[in-house]
């Protein structure tokens, strides 16, 4: 049995607050009358129990019971993260660290 609780992706804008993240939901709609694909973005509040997770990463969010007065998303899992993990396997492509396979 599946919940029916809504699940939205969306990228970390802020982690400033404690166990809480500001995810930037971005939508894309036709619009009535010019006919054009129109880009909206959504913020919303989202609690982070481990407080780790970083800005600019990709996350999904899930609906959940009211948490405090803004705080209605609890994320879920995060997709893709930022950072130093990034970096290391652009670093490793790019043969600038010291391991060397040619020996």
């Amino acid at each position: 049995m599946t919940n029916k609780r809504r699940r939205l992706v969306g990228r970390v804008t802020s982690n400033k607050m404690d166990k809480t993240v500001v995810v930037s939901i971005e939508m894309r709609k036709m619009h009535p009358i010019y006919k054009k694909v129109v880009k909206t973005t959504k913020k919303i509040m989202a609690h982070d129990e481990s407080n780790a997770i970083q800005e600019g990463a990709l996350v999904r969010v899930v609906e959940s019971k009211p948490l405090s007065r803004h705080k209605r998303w609890v994320v879920e899992e995060v997709i893709q993260s930022t950072g130093a993990l990034q970096v290391g396997q652009l670093a490793d492509e790019a043969g600038l660290t010291g391991s060397t396979d040619e020996e």
